[in-house]
């Protein structure tokens, strides 16, 4: 670290750097803050979308106990064929957010199939489309703990040490100047003195 000089523009510098920081201190707090939101909005999501999956498997399980028969083939029957994302600015973190999900349903002869085959593909999509709504929700939320670690690190680099460290050195340069001041007041005096006393 450069060492501090002790002069009045010295004292000026760091006055100003001391308000800039006071400055921009609220705003990395707001900043942390709505990002905190964010994430505990985006854990609700996640929460609420495994709740959905453990609603469908529960329900494929009440509803179709027949899905366990081997005799009929069900492989490949869904499956996904493309996902669209975006990517979402939040407060200056980049997440993706789901545009489109493109599930495709094979072909299947309807009276090839059991009647419940159709119920079981109407369950598989909105499944798929959890599954995927799920994997997204946990990138998000991961990325926003990354943002907010960072602005947590920036928000203490200027709370505990840049604001207090401004503050040691503005006292400082106070004290030094005070100082300076008073031995320049005594000198002057002393010297009045031995000019009088020479004098007189």
């Amino acid at each position: 670290m450069a060492r501090l000089s002790l002069t009045k523009a010295s004292l000026t510098k760091q006055k100003q750097k001391l308000k800039t920081f006071e400055n921009v201190l609220p705003s990395l707090d707001l900043k942390r803050r709505q990002i905190s939101a964010e994430r505990a909005k985006a854990r609700e999501k996640i929460a609420q979308t495994q709740q959905q999956l453990e609603e469908l498997q529960s329900a494929i399980a009440k509803e179709l106990p027949m899905i366990s028969n081997d005799s009929i083939n069900l492989k490949g029957l869904v499956k996904v064929t493309g996902v669209d994302l975006a990517q979402e600015n939040v407060m200056g973190t980049w997440l993706p957010k789901i545009n489109q999900i493109k599930i495709e349903v094979d072909d299947y002869a309807l009276l090839g199939k059991p009647f419940w085959v159709d119920r079981l593909v109407e369950l598989l999509r909105v499944a798929l489309e959890a599954e995927i709504e799920l994997q997204v929700g946990q990138q998000r939320v991961k990325l926003l703990h990354q943002a907010e670690r960072v602005i947590t690190q920036r928000f203490n680099l200027f709370d505990k040490v840049l604001i207090p460290q401004t503050k040691a050195n503005i006292k400082k340069i106070q004290i030094y100047l005070a100082d300076a001041e008073r031995a320049g007041v005594v000198n002057s005096k002393l010297a009045k003195r031995k000019k009088e006393k020479q004098a007189g």
